[in-house]
């Protein structure tokens, strides 16, 4: 099987990666179900993307199959992913189509699969995630909005709900008060799971709405799709940046975290 080192996760909004040349579909086989990427060639680049919620936005935040994606990545060869995440601002300085380098998380999930540890793995299970996100990829990345000229918040706290509902007013003000920036319900166990696989793994959040209670109107879906598709070009700029600089020479803490 071919090696390939970099890969892309789209979340919503973001299905189809638009700037890898000589694309095709391939289907990956894991202990944990099937996983589907599109790979291609970016100047001399190959780049596995991943759409997260599946063709036409067909999986819901809750019914992903987060370890068969992250599982399958890593048996292409993947050493490092960039993510994107569409969300809602808990802050308002942060206005939609702001983008945020996220470098930590709270979580709120309920009822996921959170780990591929599951059989008496004590001396692995315990994983270190002071730092979750890659802090060679979250600076390359502030490196590539610099070059481009693209505004970007460098650093802000995720929180992960639980979803596919939206959170309630009261609910941010929670997350507001913990320390949350942003709000998404796709980030956790994302992130977790690339750390588990010693995967270095960063995410770009781009925000669609003010949160509820932030936000007088009532929220949709389809303001987020809208304010992603108004986003596309800079986003994929950022991304196609930071891949085509990307030379595979650095050190951080996330790779060889564990053998599977």
């Amino acid at each position: 099987m071919e090696q390939i080192s970099l890969a892309l996760i789209g979340g919503s909004g973001f299905y189809q990666p638009g700037m890898l040349a000589e694309t095709r579909n391939q289907e990956l086989i894991t202990p944990y179900g099937k996983a589907n990427v599109i790979i291609g060639r970016l100047n001399d680049k190959s780049i596995a993307f991943l759409a997260r919620h599946g063709a036409g936005h067909s999986l819901l935040p809750h019914q992903l199959n987060y370890r068969a994606n992250l599982w399958g990545l890593k048996e292409l060869g993947v050493k490092r992913i960039l993510a994107t995440t569409a969300v809602g601002s808990l802050q308002p300085d942060l206005g939609p189509g702001s983008l945020v380098i996220i470098d930590q998380f709270l979580d709120f999930t309920k009822n996921r699969p959170l780990t591929f540890f599951e059989n008496n793995d004590v001396h692995r299970a315990h994983v270190d995630v002071t730092e979750p996100y890659c802090s060679y990829l979250r600076a390359e990345l502030k490196a590539a909005a610099q070059r481009r000229n693209i505004p970007v918040r460098f650093g802000g706290c995720y929180v992960c709900a639980e979803g596919p509902r939206y959170e309630t007013a009261a609910e941010i003000r929670m997350y507001r008060m913990l320390g949350g920036d942003v709000v998404g319900m796709t980030g956790v166990p994302e992130v977790v799971l690339a750390r588990e696989l010693g995967i270095c793994y960063a995410n770009i959040s781009i925000i669609t709405n003010f949160a509820a209670g932030i936000n007088q109107q009532p929220l949709t879906h389809k303001e987020v799709v809208e304010v992603m598709n108004e986003n596309q070009a800079k986003l994929r700029t950022l991304i196609m940046d930071c891949f085509a600089a990307e030379d595979g020479n650095f050190e951080c803490n996330c790779c060889g975290r564990s053998e599977q």
